[in-house]
């Protein structure tokens, strides 16, 4: 299995505070950008999905 490529999300805010994103499999994985080590969260793409309608 091949290392997570993560990105910003879009909804990040510009004063540092950073969610990163990856897509993994029919998951998707959200970890603190400043914390990366503290281990991601990860959703059902549905749900990912779901939580963008719900926060846009």
């Amino acid at each position: 299995m091949s290392e997570p490529r993560w990105f910003k999300s879009s909804h990040s805010a510009n004063n540092g505070s950073c969610v990163e994103v990856a897509f993994a499999g029919a998951g998707v994985l959200a970890r603190d950008s400043k914390n990366p080590a503290a281990g991601h969260l990860r959703f059902p793409r549905t749900a990912w999905a779901r939580l963008l309608r719900t926060t846009g």
